[in-house]
């Protein structure tokens, strides 16, 4: 729990939104106790996870309405992040000073929420800008309540967490739809942490055949993983068998990338999505391809089907089920780095936006002194 005087000043890291390298930071007053409406909770957010995701949310901040969560002034952005955050002001009867919770969080030292519809295991931001945004981001776990919480896997739960959430979906997504009628699913971007998680749960629910795409510097830890039954560097492409029916998966947002891929599998490619943007800057766009045209996969959207389903209990359960060996393999492989201040936000933050930062590493980041 931090231990930050919630009198200092707010800080928000803020990017350009047609120059995600163009970064500064913000101080503005922090709400006092008798600014805070009915209902209101201050957070200050403790610490957050920053992954090749959270460039995801910038390069399709626009697109997607991620820049919408937590506004920022004219032409900036404020990137959403996962992480822990504990209530230091509050002005809701159910919310008390030093409760901690989880959820969806700014780069910033501190946030205003209006929290409704509160239970023993979470409750709602209900401020009125993130009403129309889907309801999965704007949900705070108690992490008192939650079942599922372990402090000593705070970690793992904010850099994992929100990924494997996609990479689930993902996983029953394919299975739902059988796979497309394909026998081998290629995974572009393999080194993610999404595509691992995704890698994971197919090796263990499917027949298909894993092919992993992934630079040359991460071929080595990818094929260390165990889950891909093969890794190629991104221009072996051509070596693929272009005679069997393949899904493609791609978590990098290359244009070139695709483009190659639909190329060579030509009709054979059964069906095509975009997850991520790791290589954002080349992405491309507008070619006509050969095959299925790429779609954006959204996790929310087989969220809501299957929580009407199977209930959302029975969602959890079976997330459960699936995460708990998940976080178990990747103690295998992954080291934690945590750092806090201003310079360590904007060092990690601009490695990850230049591709600077390796596979095996997650970062833990914190703004609060």
């Amino acid at each position: 729990m931090t231990s930050r005087d919630p009198h200092t000043d707010v800080v928000d890291f803020v990017v350009r939104r047609d120059d995600l390298r163009n970064v500064a930071f913000i101080e503005r007053p922090a709400p006092g106790e008798r600014d805070l409406a009915p209902g209101q909770v201050l957070l200050a957010v403790d610490r957050f996870a920053l992954t090749a995701n959270n460039v995801t949310y910038a390069v399709f901040g626009e697109a997607m309405a991620y820049w919408s969560f937590f506004p920022a002034a004219e032409g900036f952005g404020r990137v959403p992040v996962w992480g822990f955050a504990d209530v230091v002001r509050s002005a809701h009867r159910d919310l008390p000073v030093g409760e901690r919770v989880y959820g969806y969080l700014p780069m910033s030292t501190h946030l205003v929420v209006q929290a409704e519809r509160v239970t023993d295991r979470a409750f709602i931001d209900a401020t009125a800008h993130r009403q129309e945004l889907p309801p999965l981001y704007n949900q705070y776990t108690r992490v008192a309540n939650d079942p599922h919480y372990r402090k000593d896997r705070e970690a793992e739960q904010m850099l994992f967490l929100p990924l494997f959430m996609t990479s689930f979906m993902l996983d029953d997504f394919l299975a739902d739809n059988e796979h497309f009628g394909a026998r081998a699913v290629v995974i572009a971007s393999a080194s993610s942490k999404t595509a691992i998680g995704l890698a994971f749960l197919l090796a263990r629910n499917s027949s298909c055949d894993l092919i992993g795409l992934t630079s040359d510097a991460n071929v080595a830890f990818v094929k260390g993983l165990g889950c891909y039954d093969r890794v190629l560097p991104y221009n072996g492409i051509e070596t693929l068998s272009a005679g069997i029916p393949a899904a493609f998966v791609d978590m990098s947002g290359n244009g070139h990338v695709i483009g190659a891929l639909h190329r060579h599998f030509q009709d054979n490619l059964r069906y095509s999505c975009v997850v991520g943007a790791t290589h954002w800057e080349r992405r491309g766009g507008g070619e006509e391809l050969p095959g299925p045209q790429p779609t954006l996969f959204f996790a929310p959207t087989q969220i809501e089907k299957r929580a009407k389903q199977w209930g959302p209990r029975g969602l959890e359960e079976r997330f459960a089920a699936a995460w708990g060996p998940f976080v178990e393999s990747a103690g295998r492989w992954l080291s934690v780095t945590e750092s806090r201040g201003r310079d360590a936000v904007r060092r990690v933050y601009l490695d990850m936006v230049d591709g600077r930062t390796r596979p095996d590493h997650g970062h833990i980041l914190s703004l609060l002194d």
